[in-house]
Formats: C-alpha cells, sequence, structure tokens
C-alpha cells in the first residue's frame, strides 16, 4: 500500500476533484491518497466523488482553513 499526498490549497472547486481524478488513474488497489485544499465545497465535493467512483473515504480532517482527507483505492 502506498500513500500519495496532494496539495490543491488554492484551487478553487471542481480543480481539486479534477486533480484527484488525474491521481486515480495512477492508483494501485489499496493504495491511499491523501489530499489537503481549502475550497470551501471541497468536503462535500470529494464526498460526492468518492460516492460515484465508488471509493472509500477514510476520513476527513480540520487542517485549520483546510480539510484534508484520506481516499482509498
Amino acid at each position: 500500500m502506498t500513500v500519495s499526498q496532494l496539495d490543491a490549497r488554492g484551487l478553487k472547486c471542481p480543480q481539486p476533484t479534477l486533480k484527484i481524478t488525474v491521481m486515480s488513474v495512477k492508483m494501485k488497489s489499496g493504495d491511499v491518497l491523501e489530499v489537503l485544499a481549502d475550497c470551501p465545497t471541497f468536503e462535500k465535493d470529494v464526498r460526492d466523488w468518492c460516492s460515484r467512483a465508488r471509493k472509500t473515504l477514510l476520513w476527513i480532517r480540520d487542517e485549520g482553513a483546510a480539510k484534508k482527507v484520506q481516499i482509498q483505492f
């Protein structure tokens, strides 16, 4: 299992989820992607993305003005 990082701070929606989609083609089953984003709708957007892509949203945490999430592929 590999844990990859994606810093999407400063990007406005839908750019963070588009970056997740780009990263997803490189991920193998069981890999984890950790994403940090400060877009105000990021939490809802990442929940929707995981539901559509059938990926597991492991957790969401507040990181100051940003949200950090882990998605398992």
